[in-house]
């Protein structure tokens, strides 16, 4: 079949969502971390209460991404200008979202519980709506890169691993920025700095530097090709393409039925203080989870050409399970000292990333193939809403995942320190304990959870073969009759 891009789109598209994921990967944990620890320190505001309302901070700010998945997604769809209906998105958008980024992390001097808590709830909640303005057209992109859905499939994985690894960067970027300072400031007022969240205000400006060249790089050098319908249809017809069509649903499920797997990253920066032995061991922490991601979605590429892509879900799935449930069991037998646990965790830390380059990648070939059905069954091209569907539930899924993870952390008895120039406070046993399980067993559960819905996924094999062949044959006709005309 024919190949339509040039070889340096694939990787611009990649870079493009390296830069995404090097911002929106960062920013929730970080936030979390920011505002729990390093926000209001040295004021007159219970540092206790503001743990127990950030469940609710980050719940919000989940269904207002959510809202914002299925309002942009629509307003995709009805976009023509002379970049196409997707380009201009983030393009243009990028700005905006650098701004309040930065804004996220310049709290307000006051000691105010009331104004505090009004602050965390707006300032979250407009991050969240100017990132699914950026996020959600990316990655519909590639979609409509290519009417070749072989090549569709490896420009997307080749991409898909590009943000894998953005969204690991921020892990980087930390420790570096730490380190200068502490060139820069000498050790002493470096933990000053530390003790007041400094190294992560520098690191946030670092990933929104990032994110708005790599974002500059992928809107100069690609563009769009699949041709778009342009019938204008209303909000209402197009979320019943959406929500009605069976196999776009189910794939769109697996987010809501596996929303607490993504609760590790919680108290992952727990896990490299107290586990481990140092905030800076985070990136050994997820870097081998990263590098275990990115080599899992090789790997994924691979069986996607020998299995349909339900059957690779299901096995990754499977095998998610069983290595999370491994990491606790040898962890529990080795003890929590970072001495002899370090190596042990991080090693199999890598096997628990290989899981995360099957969620990371075939969805993302699945949806495409979605909106090619809903084309073939109406006639009308869906990239946005059709993206949003999924990215609606990924957003409900992620409120639930930001609500749920600091209720566990209060669950686990955790203690934020309320001295200026110590960061993190000692912590019980048991704690540990539960801070692991939340790491670790808990997402399993999710993970098998996460798998349900594609036991009734069918958009493979001939099903597909036919799909594909009867739009091209439609296209050609189309095109055909222009020409005539």
């Amino acid at each position: 079949m024919k190949k339509y891009m040039k070889k340096s789109e694939v990787w611009t598209y990649g870079i493009g969502l390296f830069g995404i994921a090097l911002l929106t990967g960062w920013m929730p944990d970080y936030t979390y971390t920011f505002f729990n620890d390093f926000a209001f320190k040295g004021t007159d505001i219970d540092p206790e209460s503001i743990t127990r309302i950030l469940a609710y901070v980050f719940g919000v700010a989940g269904f207002v991404g959510a809202a914002c998945e299925l309002i942009i997604g629509f307003l995709v769809d009805r976009t023509r200008t002379k970049w196409g209906k997707i380009r201009p998105w983030f393009g243009f958008g990028v700005i905006p979202l650098a701004l309040v980024s930065m804004f996220v992390f310049i709290a307000p001097k006051t000691n105010s519980y009331t104004a505090a808590v009004v602050w965390m709830f707006v300032i979250y909640a407009l991050y969240t709506a100017f990132s699914c303005a950026v996020e959600s057209p990316s990655n519909c992109f590639g979609a409509c890169c290519t009417p070749n859905p072989t090549e569709r499939s490896d420009a997307i994985s080749i991409a898909s691993i590009f943000r894998s690894v953005g969204q690991s960067g921020g892990m980087v970027v930390l420790p570096v920025v730490g380190a200068i300072m502490k060139l820069a400031l000498g050790e002493q007022q470096y933990k000053t700095a530390e003790g007041q969240g400094l190294d992560l205000m520098f690191s946030t400006a670092v990933c929104v530097l990032g994110c708005v060249l790599f974002i500059m790089i992928f809107f100069v050098n690609n563009r769009e090709r699949v041709p778009y319908t342009e019938e204008k249809v209303s909000l209402k017809e197009s979320l019943k393409f959406v929500f009605t069509n069976k196999n776009l649903l189910m794939v769109s499920l697996t987010k809501f039925t596996g929303f607490g797997r993504g609760v590790y990253s919680t108290v992952s920066l727990y896990i490299a203080v107290y586990l481990l032995g140092s905030k800076d061991l985070k990136i050994g922490l997820l870097l081998p989870m990263g590098v275990g991601t990115a080599v899992g979605m090789l790997v994924v590429k691979k069986l996607l050409k020998m299995w349909d892509t339900r059957k690779v879900y299901i096995v990754c799935c499977l095998y998610g399970a069983a290595i999370l449930g491994v990491l606790y069991i040898v962890s529990k037998i080795i003890g929590f000292n970072p001495s002899t646990l370090m190596i042990p965790f991080l090693i199999i830390n890598f096997f628990v990333g290989l899981q995360h380059g099957n969620t990371n990648l075939t969805p993302n070939v699945m949806i495409a193939d979605c909106v090619d059905e809903i084309e073939w069954k109406t006639g009308k091209r869906q990239e946005g809403l059709c993206y949003a569907g999924y990215g609606f539930f990924s957003k409900v899924a992620a409120a639930l995942t930001k609500s749920f993870g600091p209720a566990l952390v209060v669950w686990s008895g955790y203690k934020v320190s309320t001295n200026i120039n110590v960061a993190y406070a000692t912590q019980t046993d048991d704690t540990l304990n539960k801070l692991l399980m939340i790491y670790t067993l808990i997402p399993a559960i999710f993970v098998i959870g996460q798998m349900l819905p594609i036991l009734f996924y069918d958009l493979t094999g001939k099903k597909k073969d036919m799909i594909t062949k009867e739009l091209q044959e439609r296209r050609a006709a189309e095109l055909s009759d222009e020409k005539e005309a």
